[in-house]
């Protein structure tokens, strides 16, 4: 394939070796320094766009490639507010979207892991819930995508749990206490506690790679496909 890269920070540096050792093409490559030049025509000869720039900058990448026709895996969070307006537009432009809070074959893993664990602990409300995630002094949105993710499912399955906050710890919030420090890739750790024992599961990742290779192989996936995709679709 012929892939246009949207965003060029570490991320897309790390997906550009992961693509050629695939025996993919970089067509096009859109950074900080030609950002504000990126046009539907620039994607002519592209198969499809992995894209992890920011929160400001991703619905109009979606909405250019929507354009050009050309199906799009998108990586940035912190824009989810505008889903469902996006995923409205995609079905009905017979457009190609794919999207995740984590590409990370692992994570998706733990998700499966932390939506059953919720559903047993739901029978159990002497203990309370809580989160922590930790990530590098880069990343813009608090909490991370992934956390809210994995607070969504905890929320859908606890009932005692109406919503979540990053500053209040109360009866009937689940707290996620987020971390920005050095450049940890990302862990996310959800924590189970009452007076008798602690309960933790904990995903941590040691690079960018395993984000990385999820987002090819997501690309790999949307050939010949319209609408619109996420991880559950691989996993």
């Amino acid at each position: 394939m012929n892939i246009a890269l949207i965003g060029y920070g570490k991320m897309g540096k790390e997906i550009e070796k992961i693509a050629l050792s695939r025996n993919h093409k970089i067509g096009l490559k859109v950074d900080k320094d030609n950002a504000g030049l990126f046009t539907a025509e620039m994607l002519n000869e592209i198969d499809v766009a992995i894209e992890f720039s920011t929160p400001e900058t991703v619905v109009n990448n979606i909405n250019t490639c929507f354009n050009a026709n050309v199906p799009i895996v998108v990586g940035t969070t912190g824009w989810y507010n505008q889903f469902q307006e996006i995923e409205k537009k995609c079905i009905e432009t017979n457009q190609t979207l794919f999207y995740a809070t984590n590409y990370s074959i692992g994570v998706n893993l733990f998700m499966k892991i932390n939506s059953y664990l919720a559903e047993l602990m739901n029978n159990y409300p002497n203990y309370n819930v809580s989160m922590e995630e930790i990530h590098h002094i880069h990343k813009l949105d608090k909490p991370s995508g992934t956390a809210i993710t994995l607070a969504e499912q905890i929320i859908s399955k606890i009932n005692s749990k109406k919503n979540w906050s990053i500053t209040e710890n109360s009866k009937d919030k689940l707290f996620i206490k987020d971390v920005r420090e050095g450049e940890v890739p990302g862990t996310h750790i959800v924590k189970y506690q009452s007076t008798i024992d602690d309960i933790e599961i904990m995903h941590k990742a040691h690079n960018r790679q395993g984000f990385a290779l999820g987002a090819v192989v997501a690309a790999e996936f949307l050939k010949g496909k319209k609408g619109v995709y996420n991880m559950s679709n691989i996993i």
